[in-house]
């Protein structure tokens, strides 16, 4: 990144004296702040600082820009944003320190938070995956025609990541109303711009996407606010994405222990007369918008505010581990009021009771969003859509580009916003491409600071179709390990209906597993209209007093046709919930019949039914006349030949382990 020593050109033309003087405070006050939160990590008090000085011109003009209702994704060096927006100081403190009344209760630390009374979101550490949930906001203001923008920040890093190319695909294919800003300071922690691309500004990237795009000097405060302030009035009347580069710099190191020895020292010579403070200090007291006695005025203003929030953030006792709360908190309230099904049934294919119970889902919710590939006019590769743009329209049944990650983001940012979304991962396989998504931002998001993730994951999943390593998984395993989602895998069309309907009303994110090889070989009576069956609920799906056989899925069917080849007296109990599971049914089933063999269709090494074995043996020891026995796929990927397919699946070996465990 080339370095320049030209002076600031500040222009204030169209910007008022007191929007001038109230941008000058802005950069004022996170300067102050960031100048002794260095004191303070050199004296142990905090534990660690990303430093924005020299760039904080971005954060402030960016957000003065903006209306007060619009939403702001930050990154690490956007202290001006929250600033700006006037978060209580002591909260910020405390905040950086750890405290309960930091907005992230002691579980986030430094900008990973976010505020929506002030219309902030913060980062996670993957540092992409923000823009994304940007698109989604501007998605929900556009549809709900509100005339408002969001805006995101990355660093010229991010912009190598896969997120930054799905957010600003998708953005640009539906004309949302988002502005990415791309600050650039030369430097991804350590390694310099000519080893992160190789076009000559990542502005050029807009048109690739077919976008506008702009660069300015991230440096002057008044061509950020008149840029951002006039692009945002622009996104308001007539919706489309936006990209902004800003030139800039930062002065220190990425965070405060990595040092800057990488950095020349002819940069920080050159970019040091280029500070975006002192330079704009000097223009307004040369335009006489400014007085030397206002500049002591207001910093010692600031610097009382700073002291009093310290005051009040370091008086505060350490946050207090609270078993019941923590727990508590990974999943947002949600109470369902039961909605049983009616008597009137109809006999439907389960593959049409999941179209039913989507379709019943979004007659329910007028803010639900549908998102998937192929999904609108073509219905879905499985037809489960068929019809729905005539009835709900195009708006609401979106046909998404190739970005899994993207789109999973898009239905974060909607629920931010106070809508539903389900997206639709064509087969479960592909969701590996979203896996950051899901198990980083939506499942830990209301953990972390109370935000909801009103989002719903259909997983077309399963083998015994002859598909294949890459649509054939059974992938529950992967999400049973994070806290903070659910997963839902129901067995029969009644329950596929009304566990979806419950996982739409569910203001959590919910992974909804559906077999493919149940969509159009199993078919039943299932109720009509709308009902719900509750979440984290297991059913006995056949009485039995010999053994029980707990599955799920196609295991179901798989159990209930060995008990009656074999002949064996098994009560089969179909779990249906994976997360949160039904401890108390495994413990009536396993109570009753005192010997259990665990079945699913995922491998073995690491499956749901090696939790379910342990949870057995810690907790149900003394009931058991027998071994824990566990039935699984084996532990390759799934072969394509069905002859290789049937020996993968745990059919057979199924059967000659009810044999041995009864015979035990």
């Amino acid at each position: 990144m080339s370095t320049t020593t030209t002076a600031i050109q500040f222009d204030k033309k169209g910007v008022t004296k007191a929007m001038q003087l109230k941008l000058y405070e802005d950069l004022l006050r996170p300067r102050m702040i960031e100048e002794k939160m260095l004191i303070l990590l050199r004296q142990g008090r905090i534990s660690k600082w990303f430093s924005g000085i020299g760039q904080e011109a971005i954060s402030v003009g960016a957000t003065n820009a903006l209306l007060e209702d619009e939403f702001i994704f930050t990154m690490h060096r956007n202290l001006g944003v929250f600033t700006t927006r006037r978060l209580p100081l002591e909260r910020l403190f405390a905040q950086w320190q750890g405290k309960a009344t930091g907005y992230t209760n002691g579980r986030d630390r430094s900008f990973h938070f976010g505020a929506p009374e002030h219309h902030i979101v913060g980062m996670i550490s993957h540092l992409g995956p923000q823009l994304a949930l940007a698109s989604g906001v501007a998605l929900a203001n556009k549809l709900g025609q509100e005339g408002r923008v969001s805006l995101a920040f990355t660093g010229e890093g991010g912009t190598s990541e896969g997120d930054f190319h799905e957010a600003l695909n998708t953005a640009a294919v539906w004309q949302l109303p988002v502005i990415f800003i791309i600050e650039n300071n030369g430097y991804g922690l350590s390694t310099p711009v000519i080893e992160q691309y190789r076009c000559e500004n990542l502005a050029d990237r807009g048109a690739g996407y077919g976008m506008r795009s702009v660069i300015i000097d991230g440096n002057n405060v008044m061509e950020v606010y008149r840029t951002i302030r006039e692009l945002a009035a622009e996104l308001r009347e007539n919706p489309e994405p936006v990209l902004v580069e800003c030139r800039t710099f930062r002065m220190r190191g990425h965070e405060e222990a990595s040092g800057t020895k990488y950095v020349p020292k002819s940069h920080f010579d050159e970019w040091g007369k280029r500070d975006p403070l002192e330079n704009f200090e000097q223009f307004l007291l040369e335009k006489k918008v400014l007085t030397k006695k206002k500049v002591e005025t207001l910093r010692a203003q600031i610097k009382a505010e700073i002291e009093a929030g310290l005051e009040i953030a370091y008086a505060e006792e350490p946050v207090q581990a609270d078993l019941e709360k923590e727990m508590g908190d990974i999943y947002a309230p949600w109470s369902p009021i039961p909605a049983p099904a009616g008597s009137d049934k109809k006999e439907i294919r389960f593959v049409d009771a999941v179209s039913e119970g989507l379709r019943e889902g979004m007659r329910r919710h007028d803010k639900l969003v549908l998102m998937g590939q192929d999904i609108a006019d073509y219905g879905g590769v499985f037809k489960i859509t068929d019809g729905f743009v005539e009835e709900f329209g195009k708006e609401r049944v979106r046909n998404t580009p190739l970005c899994e990650s993207a789109i999973l983001g898009i239905g974060l940012g909607l629920s931010i916003k106070g809508w539903k979304a389900m997206v639709e991962m064509q087969f479960a396989d592909f969701v590996s491409v979203g896996f950051n998504q899901i198990v980083n931002n939506l499942a830990k998001i209301h953990y972390r600071w109370g935000q909801q993730a009103d989002v719903v994951v259909r997983m077309p999943t399963g083998g015994g179709v002859g598909a294949g390593p890459y649509h054939s998984q059974s992938n529950e395993a992967w999400f049973f390990h994070t806290p903070g989602l659910k997963i839902v895998y129901p067995s029969t069309p009644e329950d596929a209906k009304g566990l979806l309907l419950a996982s739409l009303d569910d203001p959590n994110p919910v992974m909804f597993f559906e077999h493919k090889g149940l969509y159009r070989k199993l078919t039943a009576e299932v109720p009509e209209g709308y009902y719900t069956t509750e979440i984290g609920k297991a059913r006995v799906a056949r009485e039995g007093s010999d053994l029980s056989i707990i599955t799920y899925g196609m295991g179901v069917h798989w159990a209930l046709a060995a008990a009656e080849e074999l002949g064996v007296d098994a009560e089969v109990l179909d779990l249906r919930t994976l997360l949160p599971l039904d401890y108390d049914a495994i413990a009536a089933t396993v109570k009753k019949t005192n010997k259990v063999l665990l079945l699913h269709e995922a491998t073995m090494t690491g499956g749901v039914a090696a939790e379910l074995s342990a949870y057995i043996s810690e907790h149900l020891f003394e009931h058991l006349d027998g071994p824990v026995l566990r039935s699984a796929s084996l532990d390759t990927p799934v072969p394509f030949a069905s002859q290789l397919e049937a020996q993968f699946l745990p059919v057979d070996r199924l059967r000659e382990q009810i044999q041995q465990l009864i015979a035990y």
